[in-house]
């Protein structure tokens, strides 16, 4: 009898030391890797969450900054940490996929355990408010007229702005020179400094300046509540949907438990009403995924790029 009693005893608090460890977590703070400079849309959206972390965690978010080649660097610094639960990471997609791809990136898309989306910014053919250009379909007739006389900025290369450029030339006529920006804001200033004739930008970034851009084309599924007016690509006669996707990711092979937790933390953030209104008002297209959609959609997505750059030859 005492010998089952020991026995009794010494599985009770087995299952006590366990159940406190799953508790502990995390019982330091959570490193998040920012893969962009401080200031740009991926920053402004993270700080974003990390404004409401504490109403749902105990231990706080502390931001480190690893930019550098398109986010690259900071993408394989977030693959490349210690799956312990304590290093998280912002992504952007198509980058994810097309670094890898193109760049020989040190890392793929299957190095990462994926916590959730929480942003869809469509792409946008955009001109300066004096621009001769008053549609996307006059951009294209020039385009074909006088080929490579129209300057089209990009952020990038290989990035979703390349891509979706790449994807139009590869179904219309459009011999156009690309210029390529290391961010937005250099992308914005040339548009409106008169370096380049027009640009495809994240719907986000050109918010900063519609007060002197004419936003033409939306190349998103359905009209974006933010600029209702504007008509999508697919009305305007251009078959393409681009978006820019951000989201948080850990390194590849997180404890479920632990992955589970964060997982749980950012659905909840994301389903605030405070923090909804604070996207709306600094013109983040929210649109939430858990880490098993998110998941799929990436690698769905991985072989849709893939066609695109293989039909550019970029891509064997």
């Amino acid at each position: 009898m005492k010998r089952i009693t020991q026995m009794l005893l010494a599985f009770f608090l087995v299952l006590n030391i366990s159940g406190v460890a799953r508790a502990e977590y995390p019982d330091s703070p959570i490193t998040m890797i920012i893969a962009f400079t401080a200031g740009g849309s991926s920053d402004v959206q993270a700080r974003i969450m990390q404004k409401y972390w504490g109403k749902y965690c105990k231990q706080p978010l502390v931001f480190v900054y690893k930019p550098g080649a398109g986010g690259a660097l900071g993408f394989t610094a977030i693959a490349m940490s210690k799956p312990d639960g304590y290093t998280i990471g912002g992504v952007n997609t198509p980058h994810i996929i097309l670094q890898p791809l193109l760049q020989r990136a040190p890392f793929s898309i299957d190095k990462f355990d994926y916590i959730c989306q929480v942003v869809n910014d469509p792409q946008v053919v955009a001109v300066r408010k004096d621009s001769k250009f008053k549609s996307v379909k006059e951009i294209f007739a020039y385009a074909k007229a006088n080929p490579k006389k129209l300057r089209l900025g990009l952020v990038g290369p290989n990035s979703g702005h390349h891509l979706m450029y790449l994807e139009l030339a590869d179904k219309y006529d459009f011999p156009v020179t690309p210029v390529f920006y290391k961010g937005a804001a250099d992308q914005n200033a040339a548009l409106l400094g008169g370096e380049i004739d027009v640009m495809f930008g994240n719907l986000n970034d050109v918010m900063r300046s519609l007060s002197e851009m004419h936003v033409l084309g939306i190349a998103s599924e359905k009209h974006d509540p933010t600029l209702p007016k504007v008509q999508t690509m697919h009305e305007l006669g251009f078959n393409v949907v681009s978006y820019i996707r951000r989201g948080f990711v850990a390194p590849k092979g997180v404890d479920k438990n632990k992955l589970a937790y964060l997982r749980g933390i950012f659905q909840k953030i994301a389903n605030d009403p405070a923090y909804i209104a604070d996207m709306k008002k600094a013109g983040q297209p929210g649109e939430y995924l858990d880490g098993e959609a998110f998941n799929k959609w990436i690698h769905a997505e991985e072989q849709n790029d893939k066609a695109i750059l293989k039909k550019a030859k970029l891509l064997k």
